[in-house]
């Protein structure tokens, strides 16, 4: 059958809106001009979604019940619980599925999906699901069909077993290889990198079928091991050609200097940015002086993308697809075009920009008593890092010299009023945790020379604080207008959780009253500082938050203990901040409609917070990887460390010199009969005594790097808290040591900021 035989073709995109639609879990029947009004479309368009409804319904995707209501067909056979929506997956093999939002019917509860009960569903597919009540509460389901595929290709790695060749997806949940037939003609060894595409999907009652479709190379090429992550997680680092022509078409019109009558002059006015010392991207610049009245008057500048991304042009669907720049350890993979990102709206020194500048009057105690937000252009006046601001900080004077009397002056004040708004906002409750992330430092061949960690200092600290009154600003405006916008939300965290992590910090004894309070979490971060405990107090208490979102829906900044928050200030590399300063621009300019329709903000919403994920993904796997090529030259060589998890299979070692994360299995202990006692976190042995807590300092030895499985084991050398404690223990490798290794299947990743997103050194840190 044929296009030819439905009538005429009609479109896709609204054909989608309208299945979404009718399939939600909210949907009441209505008939086709009910679909039409709620969808919110122009009134021009009913016939148009009329012809789509009764077209959809030749085609078997929809149904007619009596006077005309539109229904599901499963609807009219009696399955009336049968949902689609988006699949999720979990590395235990369970997932869920999100339905999707549309129309007036808003975000529905995620639906629980078993692990028997997944099909063939991969991350991201749209699937049908039968809904069914679940006794845990909430919702549980079944998928019966897979709607629509999100991909067919996946990296993994190559290998022969019982004579057959075979694929090892990279970050799919399943033990088994996908079969990929006969591949003499390919250069293809045991152990490389390859992309495959899926002829027939993994389940739960078969393997899967491939075809080999590129052989990256070899998994020891830390370079192709990037290009494996990047096909892992669907990362595209070039730009289509018609793209790249609409950047140089902006970058063609744009005269440096000549500002619109329609923007503030700010040229005049002293203003410098701080960022990484190897940043790309220069997106926010700060002014601050005091006005006649003795308050403080904070202008941040963020560069205007929007001017240079046209809504609806090709530049701008293929940022809003990518939603994110994705900053990987020896690559950037950018939201948009250098042209743009690193050239017109990069605010680099001694240039004339475009900008959106958010004033903010505040009194000495950081109270806000008057904001706006107005159209901008500014000149930069000289740029620092941060690096530079702490040895300012630390002897101000060393700098007089060397800055103008200007930029001095404004480097001391801008740190004045930001430790004033930090100490604000940590009397009001706003909790900070302490997970420095991780920074590896390449050669150039891009192999790891060595990596450290990241602290959070005063220098990032001032700019954090400036970016988030700044967000803060423009949402509390937006809300006071009863505007619709993209919001950053940080829902509280679930009470079980509290529950557990309460459980969870009384075993390890720190004293605390319930965790319900956050000025009882602020307390226990504050009491386990600088303590072996540090690092597993407060990655607990993170798994214990939810996650942060963007949504249209008003929710509270959780950590942030923010009313009014979204993300504005950078908008080189984040797509729901330019979507924000579109709204903003609408509103300065006095057009209507201001606001956009909810049903694209929840979209829209859900598909930035889920390409924010994927990129934190794919820079923790990266960097993963590359520690443990690093790590693999040095088998045998010493790991000091603190015992960052345990459980009955044995415990984490995260490294103290070297940022690793390893596992010691059980088996590799010193003989004895051990017991995971959770009150304490211990793994403690009953015949000779040997014992293993949450935070002790030990020393291991690197045993076994195995990159396919993207794994660190390490075995036990010394347990130097038990040895100050209870004298000399027994050493790994002894007669008393088994000295075997066993895999476990954690491997989990740092995060590092409750709600925000972990940045990398050639990004601006903690800018939430």
């Amino acid at each position: 059958m044929t296009d030819s035989d439905f009538g005429p073709k009609i479109d896709p995109a609204l054909a989608q809106q309208i299945l979404d639609f009718v399939y939600h879990p909210q949907y009441q029947a209505v008939k086709p001009k009910g679909i039409h009004r709620a969808l919110g479309l122009p009134q021009d368009d009913y016939p148009l979604v009329r012809k789509t409804v009764k077209r959809l319904v030749l085609e078997g995707k929809l149904a007619y019940a009596t006077n005309h209501l539109v229904l599901t067909p499963q609807a009219i056979t009696g399955d009336l619980k049968l949902t689609r929506g988006t699949f999720r997956q979990a590395a235990a093999g369970f997932g869920f599925v999100r339905p999707q939002p549309t129309g007036k019917l808003v975000a529905a509860e995620d639906i629980f999906i078993p692990a028997p009960a997944t099909g063939s569903a991969m991350e991201g597919d749209t699937v049908a699901v039968r809904v069914r009540g679940s006794r845990r509460g909430g919702k549980e389901g079944e998928v019966v069909e897979i709607v629509a595929r999100a991909r067919r290709q996946f990296a993994g790695t190559y290998g022969v077993e019982q004579k057959q060749s075979v694929v090892w997806l990279d970050g799919v949940p399943n033990a088994a290889p996908v079969m990929v037939g006969d591949v003499r003609g390919l250069p293809v060894e045991q152990g490389d990198k390859v992309v495959v595409e899926l002829v027939k999907f993994p389940d739960q009652n078969s393997v899967g079928e491939a075809v080999i479709m590129e052989v990256l190379g070899s998994s020891k090429n830390p370079a192709v091991d990037t290009l494996a992550v990047m096909r892992q997680f669907g990362l595209q680092e070039e730009f289509p050609a018609e793209v790249i022509a609409q950047a140089r078409a902006q970058a063609d019109a744009f005269v440096e200097g000549d500002i619109p009558d329609d923007r503030r002059d700010l040229t005049q006015v002293v203003t410098l940015t701080i960022d990484p010392y190897d940043a790309r991207d220069f997106d926010d610049a700060i002014s601050l002086s005091k006005n006649e009245k003795g308050n403080w008057e904070l202008m941040v500048h963020i560069a205007d993308v929007s001017h240079f991304v046209p809504i609806g042009s090709l530049l701008d669907e293929e940022a809003k697809q990518r939603a994110t720049s994705v900053y990987l350890p020896d690559r950037v993979i950018p939201m948009l075009p250098e042209l743009i990102s690193n050239h017109l709206a990069s605010l680099q020194p001694n240039k004339v920009r475009l900008t959106k500048t958010v004033l903010m009057e505040m009194t000495d105690k950081g109270t806000v008593v008057h904001q706006e937000v107005f159209n901008s252009a500014i000149h930069n006046d000289q740029r620092l890092n941060y690096e530079q601001v702490d040895m300012y900080l630390q002897s101000p004077e060393d700098w007089r010299e060397r800055l103008t009397p200007e930029v001095f002056q404004l480097v001391r004040d801008m740190h004045t009023l930001a430790m004033v708004l930090r100490r604000n906002r940590n009397e009001d409750g706003a909790l900070e945790l302490h997970l420095p992330e991780v920074k590896i430092d390449l050669d150039k061949t891009g192999k790891v020379k060595g990596a450290r960690l990241v602290e959070n200092t005063e220098s990032h600290q001032v700019i954090e604080e400036f970016m988030l009154a700044a967000n803060q600003a423009v949402a509390m405006w937006l809300d006071d207008l009863e505007i619709p916008f993209l919001r950053r939300a940080h829902a509280p965290p679930e009470r079980r959780r509290l529950q557990k992590l309460n459980d969870f910090v009384r075993d390890l004894g720190i004293k605390c009253e319930s965790l319900e309070s956050r000025f009882e979490i602020q307390k226990v971060i504050e009491r386990v500082r600088g303590k072996p405990t540090e690092y597993a107090v407060n990655y607990a208490i993170l798994k214990s938050m939810s996650k942060a979102v963007y949504q249209p829906e008003m929710e509270m900044h959780y950590a942030l203990q923010f009313d009014h928050y979204c993300h504005f200030t950078s908008p080189i590399r984040r797509y729901p901040d330019l979507q924000v300063h579109r709204t903003v621009d609408r509103l300065v300019r006095q057009q209507k409609p201001v606001g956009d329709p909810l049903p694209v903000l929840i979209t829209l919403g859900q598909h930035c917070s889920d390409k924010e994920q994927n990129a934190e993904f794919a820079e923790r796997e990266v960097i993963k990887i590359k520690i443990l090529h690093f790590l693999k030259k040095k088998i045998g060589e010493s790991l000091p460390g603190v015992i960052s998890g345990v459980t009955p299979e044995g415990f984490y070692v995260r490294g103290t010199k070297f940022p690793a994360e390893g596992f010691v299995s059980v088996k590799s202990l010193p003989d004895d009969r051990y017991r995971f006692e959770r009150q304490g976190q211990v793994l403690e042995g009953f015949r000779r005594g040997n014992r293993f807590r949450l935070g002790d300092s030990v020393t291991t030895a690197i045993g076994e790097v195995d990159l396919a499985r993207r794994s660190l084991l390490l075995t036990l050398v010394t347990n130097h808290t038990s040895a100050a404690a209870e004298g000399p223990p027994a050493k790994a490798g002894s007669k008393a040591s088994g000295g075997k290794q066993a895999s476990h299947p954690r491997g989990k990743s740092k995060s590092h900021k409750i709600g925000t997103k972990k940045k990398s050194a050639s990004k601006r840190p903690k800018r939430k």
